[in-house]
């Protein structure tokens, strides 16, 4: 399952399906991941192909020993429907958006 790509560079995982990119963007803060927005293209859509991304992403914290704090309402809406991460999980608290970024939508 783990076919998602850490874009360190972008500061985004990266999930290719059928020639399109469904990425995360996130930032990495004493011990968190912070995730800012989920995106699918249109055409991956409906497709299940942000799930994965998600759930790609869940496995990679877990293995960095990370917490999630989802700032995006798609992703924290994944975590929420996966209770086998809910350990990674963590409050937003004073993690705020970063001005000047795409605020979240809907995948």
């Amino acid at each position: 399952m783990d076919a998602i790509r850490d874009n360190r560079a972008a500061s985004r995982f990266e999930l290719d399906e059928s020639g399109e990119t469904a990425f995360a963007d996130y930032r990495r803060l004493d011990g968190l991941l912070v995730i800012d927005h989920v995106e699918a293209p249109p055409a991956l859509r409906g497709s299940g192909a942000a799930g994965r991304l998600m759930e790609g992403v869940a496995r990679q914290a877990r293995r960095e020993g990370l917490s999630i704090t989802p700032l995006c309402g798609y992703a924290a809406a994944w975590l929420k429907r996966h209770r086998e991460y809910a350990d990674l999980t963590s409050p937003a608290g004073t993690v705020g958006p970063v001005e000047g970024k795409r605020p979240c939508a809907n995948t």
